[in-house]
């Protein structure tokens, strides 16, 4: 059973001063919980506000994601690649102990002390038989590339391994070009993030809270006998 809401909403003056002290309590669902005012309509609680700091002038990531003195790593909703720098004892893929699984990966120099070049898991799950790699050159290094694919492909990592440097995805900046080759309704998705992620850069209200300011007027209108001036809304 779910505990009682602080949300409350003065009704009006009508009974003298006493009234102007009478509120509606409403639950977590918005639906009045006393018996005399179980005939309003569904009311409207506004989210707290999101505490990002409004001023913050960061740049956006990189490809949308970071890098490590072992890897760099970008990221689309559908993939994430990560270019693993290689020792010089590594020139190779037959140098390489090379395993990638559906928890993580590990990367190590076959022979001798078998040198661990990366270690770790991935932090969300992840389609195997669509991850591949290949010995390439990044940034003018030899390295290992992995193309590895995300099985939810709606959302961002904040970092490509458990413990890594996380990333802040609110900053996240996906290419317009992209958004053609994307399904009808996973566009409409990420359409929404981004629009989200604009507002709230903006310090303005995302796409639900709008949509319950919207509640919240037509509510008002439905019952104009209330008084909403000294209404608290948590």
């Amino acid at each position: 059973q779910k505990a009682p809401s602080s949300t409350e909403a003065p009704t009006s003056a009508q009974n003298g001063s006493a009234a102007d002290n009478e509120v509606i309590e409403l639950d977590d669902d918005l639906n009045p919980i006393n018996q005399k005012h179980m005939g309003l309509k569904e009311a409207w609680k506004e989210d707290p506000k999101d505490t990002e700091d409004d001023n913050d002038t960061s740049e956006a990531p990189k490809g949308n994601g970071g890098r490590t003195n072992e890897y760099v790593w970008t990221q689309t909703l559908k993939e994430v690649t990560m270019h693993i720098w290689l020792p010089d004892a590594a020139r190779r893929a037959r140098d390489l102990d090379v395993k990638i699984s559906p928890k993580g990966i590990k990367i190590s120099i076959k022979g001798g002390d078998k040198q661990v070049v990366v270690e770790g898991e991935w932090p969300h799950k992840i389609i195997i038989d669509d991850t591949t790699w290949i010995i390439d050159e990044h940034e003018g290094k030899k390295a290992l590339t992995s193309y590895i694919q995300k099985q939810d492909q709606m959302s961002w990592w904040n970092c490509a391994l458990k413990g890594g440097p996380k990333i802040d995805t609110q900053k996240i900046q996906p290419e317009n070009s992209k958004l053609s080759d994307l399904d009808g309704s996973t566009r409409q998705t990420v359409e929404k993030m981004m629009f989200d992620q604009n507002q709230k850069r903006m310090g303005k209200p995302t796409s639900d809270e709008m949509k319950k300011q919207d509640m919240l007027k037509r509510f008002m209108e439905q019952h104009p006998e209330m008084d909403f001036s000294k209404a608290k809304i948590m």
